[in-house]
């Protein structure tokens, strides 16, 4: 067990949903840290759109200090209609955070629980026991690259260097030594000059650093369609930005409901960002009826891959397991439980784990 800490996180509850699938989060962090000694203090900042109603700036610049100076950031959701056509929009603080805080890995893991199988939109046999994590790039290609725009003539330019490819190519390859040891690493190399240059550092970095780990190469189109016909055999899948945006939504829909997943957002040092993958959702805001998984789940990636605490982590992911077994779920899911009481559900199985742990304990040493 880890020695007692106390950390400082700092959560941006956004928009819509967001600050209510973070309260559920922040319970149950709560619990996890009665139970092995842990205090987490919470410090909440502005991001999004509520950062635009409040102050002008979707990324204040307060919060971006607070979020470099914490242990760990908690997000919940940005944007929403109310804020389209207007001069400054709520993703420029999402994207804006991510470049203040050097980070340049998103990890987004999906596993389909048994139990839900059947609430995918494919067979049940081509989903269940779905294992797999995408590592998309976050600092380059056309989101970050210069545009021009012209009364008749739009431009995006999509850029690599060989160090930005580099250093989340090394991050993917660790993670598959400690899971089924495959990459799949994929681009448009037979188009783009850029995927080229992907290819081969990729292809470079496995022979001199991680021969040991299997490694694939996949054309983006080609994937779109293997990970729907065949996503069980798929372990860590590695690629640029805008390709794992999409790729990463497009699983997303595997599990039976996208408020089921979370996502860690890395760098090299310094604090991560951990948001459920979900939108803000802004026609269920404050109706409680929001899923939590996704934000309770990013909190226990924040716990393994932010803070080190790996036994705090798996506690979480056991409890959301036990209730999703026992179907206790929100409406996404079928079930009648709302954001509070789904969030309280979890809580509750933190606490029986634990006690069945010290009452094995007791008894073996009794």
């Amino acid at each position: 067990m880890t020695a007692p800490q106390t950390f400082n996180i700092v959560v941006l509850p956004g928009d819509g949903v967001g600050p209510e699938v973070i309260a559920a989060a922040q319970g149950v962090l709560n619990t996890v840290g009665d139970f092995y000694g842990h205090r987490f203090t919470f410090e909440e900042h502005l991001i999004g759109g509520a950062a635009i109603d409040a102050t002008g700036d979707p990324l204040p610049p307060e919060t971006t200090a607070a979020c470099l100076a914490s242990h760990g950031v908690l997000l919940g959701a940005v944007g929403g209609p109310k804020w389209d056509g207007g001069p400054r929009r709520p993703e420029e603080g999402l994207l804006g955070i991510r470049k203040a805080m050097g980070l340049f890995a998103n990890l987004r893991p999906l596993q389909v629980s048994p139990v839900l199988a059947h609430r995918s939109p494919l067979k049940k046999e081509i989903v269940e026991g779905v294992d797999l994590i995408v590592f998309r790039e976050l600092t380059g290609g056309v989101y970050f690259g210069e545009k021009t725009r012209t009364a008749d003539r739009a431009t995006d330019l999509c850029e690599y260097t060989v160090g930005e490819i580099e250093r989340v190519t090394r991050a993917a390859f660790r993670t598959a030594l400690n899971r089924r040891g495959k990459v799949t690493s994929v681009d448009k190399a037979n188009v783009m000059e850029t995927s080229r240059l992907w290819r081969e550092v990729v292809t470079r970095i496995h022979a001199e650093e991680f021969p040991q780990v299997q490694l694939e190469h996949a054309l983006v189109d080609s994937m779109a369609m293997h990970l729907i016909r065949r996503p069980r055999d798929y372990d860590v899948i590695l690629t640029e930005n805008m390709f794992g945006d999409i790729l990463s939504d497009e699983i997303s829909v595997l599990g039976g409901s996208i408020g089921l997943l979370p996502s860690a957002s890395l760098g090299s040092s310094g604090p991560g960002l951990f948001e459920p993958i979900h939108g803000s959702a802004p026609d269920i805001a404050g109706q409680d009826l929001a899923n939590p998984v996704g934000a309770i789940l990013s909190a226990a990636l924040m716990l393994r891959h932010g803070l080190g605490l790996e036994d705090e982590a798996s506690s979480i992911e056991a409890a959301v397991a036990a209730v999703l077994a026992a179907g206790a779920v929100t409406a996404d899911l079928g079930g009648a439980l709302g954001t509070r009481a789904a969030g309280a559900a979890i809580i509750d199985a933190i606490r029986a784990i634990h006690w069945a742990a010290a009452h094995r304990v007791q008894m073996h040493w009794g």
